[in-house]
């Protein structure tokens, strides 16, 4: 699915309106939560999972420390 959308003012703060049926894929409604992920293949939006948030977090901070590691693991 591709989909075109405007950023808007809304009030003080800028955002993006997600359509009707995209707020359905996601299963989200008004007042829920999202949680935005870069990925190398662009932005990913998901319903907000505190502990996937919690795991993600770790998962970058180890990334970092032993960023040298995991690169000569690559090779």
């Amino acid at each position: 699915m591709t989909r075109k959308l405007k950023v808007s003012a809304i009030g003080n703060s800028t955002g993006v309106i997600l359509p009707k049926d995209v707020l359905e894929r996601l299963r989200v409604g008004r007042g829920d939560e999202l949680m935005v992920r870069e990925t190398p293949d662009g932005i990913v939006l998901s319903p907000y999972d505190p502990e996937l948030a919690r795991q993600m977090d770790v998962a970058e901070k180890i990334m970092r420390k032993r960023r040298n590691l995991l690169k000569k693991l690559a090779e």
